[in-house]
This record gives structure tokens, sequence and C-alpha cells, in this order.
């Protein structure tokens, strides 16, 4: 499987020792691929749809349709970490197995790109920075394959 994580901004150095530990875990299942994309600077002088219209270009620009594009935000479908996984299983003979997930910056993600993605999904209906979600991000795709493994990470 081939999983693709976009996200407008970068990790801040206290994430990084967790993230690496789940990339790690996830190389036996995955190839994973993260595209960090610059946030556009948030000014008093600009207008928030402005900015994330053209961080939403960005992330346009990045997208393959090969892959299974999946948006987070907060008003997308919520699902449990059986469904999740069962999402990944389904993924798996679906475009090749190729997946993306895209990460908004600060100011969330545009509607071009909810718009043009296969699935809009949300973690939860409280709001989480980018650095966290991609934290949650990698441990539930981690979970999902456990799961599916039947392991007992998930108990």
């Amino acid at each position: 499987m081939k999983i693709k994580i976009i996200t407008v901004s970068k990790t801040k150095s206290e994430y990084s020792q967790a993230e690496s530990e789940f990339l790690k875990r996830l190389r036996q299942y995955a190839d994973i691929e993260i595209l960090n994309l610059k946030e556009e600077p948030i000014t008093k002088n600009r207008n928030y749809d402005e900015i994330m219209e053209i961080e939403g270009d960005k992330i346009l620009d990045k997208l393959d349709k090969e892959y299974f594009n999946i948006a987070l935000h907060v008003m997308g479908q919520q699902k449990t970490s059986e469904e999740f996984a069962n999402l990944l299983e389904e993924i798996k003979d679906f475009k090749g197995g190729k997946i993306c997930f895209i990460i908004g910056g600060p100011l969330g993600l545009s509607q071009k790109v909810l718009a043009g993605a296969d699935l809009v999904l949300s973690f939860s209906k409280m709001t989480f920075t980018h650095q966290l979600i991609r934290l949650l991000l990698l441990e539930q795709v981690y979970r999902g394959f456990e799961i599916l493994k039947g392991t007992d990470y998930h108990k």
C-alpha cells in the first residue's frame, strides 16, 4: 500500500519522536510519504478565504487521481477505529492501494479541496492543531493495520 500525507505546515520538534516511532511501525504495512506545504502568512491585511484558496491550490496541485484522497475536516464523517480499519482494507484493492490524507493549515481546507476529495473524514468535532492531527492520523492508520492483522494493539 502507498500512503501520502499532504499537510500545510511543518511539525514542531516536540512531535518528531512520536511521529518517527509510528512511521517506523507503519513501514511494514505501507510506503509512506509526507509532503509538507508551506502555509501562507496570516496577516490582518489578508482575507482568510483568500489564504485558504491559495493553500488549497497548492494542495490540489499535489493531488493525484490515482490515489483515494481523504480530506481531514471537523465537519467530515466520523468512524470508529474498526470502521477506519475496514476503510483501509477496502482501499487496498481500490486504485492500487494508494491513499492520500490531506491536512489543512491553521485556517483549515478550502471548499475546492473538500469538494475534490473522495471522502471528508473527521477525527472529532473538536479542533486540533495540524501537528497533533498528523500524529493522531499516523496512530490511527497503524491501529487500523493492527486491527486488520488481529493483533492485541487495539485492546
